[in-house]
């Protein structure tokens, strides 16, 4: 039978076959449940062959899946998920929800601070919320960044507004919405790591203008409401206010506003970091360490997150790590040993951020 004698999806998989053939070493070549399916070989550069590959097939509308089966690499081809736009003006919508309940949540901090450098309330809060938004902002956009970059599709930042002070800080924080799948490990690490890291930076800067600013004082007893200080925001206490120590009392850290937003930053980036789920944590352990250990490190991740009396957050952490996490589409090439080295970094901004409320 001649080319021109098959049918149309025989010759669509002759078609793909070559284009596999061309990075790979195919063993066989099936359709299996309607899905073109190979087994193949790997070689020497089979991460890069991957991607040329994943670069090949998307103008057909079409990914490749890569994964381990009982010892063999299986390859898929499947059509691609239909990605929904995003509606920019619920972006904006949401963003200036959130800086309204910031602003309010800002005022009530700046209440009382006239007297240390605020001279009017509404300074004190259009300060507290660049500087909320600032954190947020940076954590999301450097997500939305490196997905552009590893030609994941992602929407932009949806910023969560919440209750203003009292009753909370007026924002649940920000988040992207992932619409494709990352194409490989180091895709993954990438998209989980970027947004900790570049949060972390704001973080501190916002935090070492905000402990400037700030005042102390030194109390015989503990305060109602008194929060312990990060290892981070007590080493930048000390650093920068060289409080004058008294082991007869307590050494209270009055924070301004943008210290309190430099303190929900540190927060923020620690949970965040928690490697369960599809945190940023869970997407970077999913790809340092696959399904199976990375569920291993949730629960260790999860017990730690009770022992510093955060309820709330292990239990979504816990719901969130019952479910699969869906791995990039390359699930077989490895981490590369610069981005296995970068995770003691991470491991170290955890410990700095961490402040334990029991």
């Amino acid at each position: 039978m001649t080319t021109n004698e098959l049918a149309p999806q025989d010759v669509q998989f002759e078609q793909l076959r070559g284009m596999v053939e061309s990075e790979f070493d195919v063993e066989e070549g099936l359709i299996e449940f309607n899905t073109p399916t190979f087994y193949v070989g790997l070689r020497a550069d089979s991460k890069q062959a991957f991607l040329r590959l994943f670069k090949r097939l998307d103008p057909m509308g079409l990914i490749p899946i890569l994964r381990k089966r009982e010892d063999r690499n299986v390859l898929q081809i499947a059509a691609k998920p239909p990605v929904k736009r995003s509606r920019k003006t619920i972006n904006l919508a949401l963003f200036l929800a959130t800086v309204a309940t910031t602003l309010v949540t800002g005022y009530v901090l700046s209440i009382g601070w006239e007297e240390k450098g605020i001279p009017n309330p509404l300074v004190g809060a259009v300060m507290f919320t660049v500087a909320i938004l600032a954190v947020f902002g940076a954590h999301e956009m450097a997500h939305k960044l490196t997905a552009r970059r590893h030609a994941i599709e992602a929407s932009y930042p949806y910023f969560i507004p919440g209750p203003p002070a009292p009753f909370g800080i007026g924002t649940f924080g920000a988040v992207i919405q992932q619409k494709s799948l990352a194409p490989n490990k180091d895709a993954l690490f990438d998209l989980g790591i970027s947004g900790p890291i570049i949060g972390f930076l704001v973080t501190v800067l916002v935090a070492v203008i905000g402990v400037q600013m700030s005042n102390y004082t030194v109390e015989s007893t503990l305060p109602a409401g008194t929060m312990r200080m990060s290892l981070l925001l007590e080493f930048l206490f000390v650093t920068l206010k060289q409080p004058i120590s008294n082991s007869s009392g307590y050494i209270i850290l009055w924070m301004h506003p943008v210290a309190v937003a430099g303190w929900v930053g540190m927060l923020v980036t620690m949970l965040n970091l928690t490697p369960a789920g599809m945190f940023d944590g869970g997407h970077a352990a999913r790809g340092l360490l696959g399904q199976t250990s990375r569920g291993i490190l949730a629960f260790v991740a999860i017990l730690l997150l009770l022992v510093m009396g955060y309820w709330s957050m292990a239990m979504i952490a816990f719901l969130l790590s019952t479910q699969t996490h869906p791995g990039p589409l390359d699930d077989v090439s490895k981490l590369s040993l610069g981005r296995k080295l970068v995770t003691v970094a991470l491991v170290l901004i955890y410990i700095l951020c961490a402040a334990p409320i029991l």
